[in-house]
């Protein structure tokens, strides 16, 4: 299980005690907040929060014979007070309890996940400045495109991260939200300063309107912002499983001495990290489902719910913080290879130069129609070329394209040499590599 190599210190928000003990807290805001309302005396006010505790062995000793987890926990902590015990849960349903600790669970498990994402974005920073002029072949449909760089790459997940960052933020607002409004969410028996009050001392939002439950919209904008989160993190290692390949071989996850890759094949080098990562996506997105067949409950509410949570809310968290570490170590550790960048980004004879030609035959007077035909026909000749595993360049180490563009007689009329050979200079796209920095990382 993940768990088994997650931080203790989410794994530890989501145990049976940090689970009673967050309602507790809720329980101990509530007798805070009537005793400022005057109805619970200080000395009885005092003694509770003072001595309040719980059991879980005896919890789940009562829960036997109740079947209510919350009547158990009430019960067991009333077992530790004397005649004060009788404003432990006074004027509340059991929601009010449950709901408004795992906001508090929810809250401070998102809050170091958010650390996490901080985390991925500046070690994707580093690296991108690293590489900022680290020329590679862009692709799409997964055949070779233009000149591009490593750093440019990173600077697109940069900011991706960074919306979703801003996203977990907002929702960081949505869950943190509490209730004390009793059985119906209609406030009969417990006034709203009660809420304002108890909220407060948790650092909640009182929800503006509740009727037993908080509403579960709140819960499915949380697992639909993890399951998001979970699918940009996969699509950076599909991309570094990608380039791991060994026809591409443009990126490895750090190899360790004395790590093995196969027991059958010892030279095997495996992506084993980033394909980790693209399985727990998926099952995070998984949960991101019942999370929002959740939301529809009957009338004021059901409990179909609360055994899905029970589920999906732990493991969420515990397997977004841990994928995000582990993306975090595959991209601090990545093995870049420019030499081997380059070699790919050279492979296809000068093709890649295809689009610079292109617009230089407009400027002098010829159609795009036209101007594509020759560019065209030319590129055509070097790809069967290559079909035939013929050399992409001469023995000067002029490119094939280059050859034949120069050797074709119509594009010479329009075209000087000088004009051409220009055409199959990198540095024209990476002139705005340092702008498009400025733009992402701002500082």
């Amino acid at each position: 299980m993940v768990e088994r190599y997650a931080r203790k210190e989410m794994s530890d928000k989501w145990t049976m005690q940090a689970k009673y003990q967050a309602w507790l807290e809720v329980e101990n805001a509530a007798v805070k907040a009537w005793n400022r309302l005057g109805l619970i005396p200080d000395e009885d006010a005092k003694k509770i929060i003072e001595n309040a505790k719980f059991s879980i062995e005896r919890i789940d000793e009562i829960e036997a014979i109740t079947k209510h987890d919350l009547i158990a926990f009430t019960t067991s902590v009333s077992e530790s007070l004397g005649e004060e015990s009788r404003w432990f849960h006074y004027g509340m349903t059991s929601s009010d309890t449950v709901d408004t600790a795992v906001a508090l669970q929810m809250k401070s498990s998102l809050e170091l996940i958010i650390e996490d994402v901080l985390m991925v974005m500046e070690s994707i920073k580093t690296r991108a400045f690293e590489h900022k002029m680290t020329l590679m072949v862009g692709r799409s449909h997964g055949i070779h495109g233009e000149p591009i760089t490593f750093g440019l790459v990173l600077a697109v997940w940069y900011d991706e991260m960074a919306r979703h960052l801003e996203n977990l933020e907002q929702t960081m607002k949505v869950i943190s939200v509490g209730q004390i409004s009793g059985a119906m969410g209609n406030f009969a028996h417990a006034p709203l300063e009660l809420e304002e009050i108890a909220c407060k001392e948790l650092g909640l939002t009182p929800a503006p309107a509740s009727n037993q439950v908080i509403q579960r919209d709140r819960y499915a904008r949380l697992a639909t912002a993890l399951a998001l989160l979970a699918s940009t993190i996969e699509k950076f290692a599909v991309q570094v499983r990608h380039w791991q390949r060994t026809e591409v071989y443009e990126c490895e996850e750090f190899f360790a001495a004395g790590q093995k890759g196969s027991s059958a094949m010892p030279h095997k080098r495996n992506p084993i990290l980033t394909e980790n990562i693209t399985g727990l996506a998926r099952i995070i997105r998984a949960y991101a489902i019942p999370a929002m067949e959740n939301v529809a409950l009957w009338h004021e509410r059901d409990i179909s719910h609360s055994s899905t949570e029970r589920f999906w809310l732990p493991d969420s968290f515990i397997t977004s913080d841990f994928m995000l570490h582990r993306f975090n170590s595959v991209i601090s550790k990545l093995t870049v290879m420019p030499k081997n960048m380059m070699k790919n980004l050279n492979l296809t004879g000068g093709l890649v130069f295809s689009q610079r030609v292109l617009l230089e035959l407009p400027l002098a007077g010829v159609s795009r129609e036209d101007a594509y035909r020759i560019i065209q026909r030319n590129a055509m000749k070097v790809w069967e070329e290559i079909q035939q595993g013929k050399p992409t360049t001469n023995e000067k180490g002029e490119s094939l394209y280059l050859q034949y563009l120069l050797a074709d007689e119509e594009l010479r009329a329009k075209l000087s040499e000088e004009q051409i050979r220009e055409c199959f200079n990198y540095d024209y796209y990476t002139k705005n590599i340092d702008a498009i920095f400025k733009r992402v990382f701002k500082n």
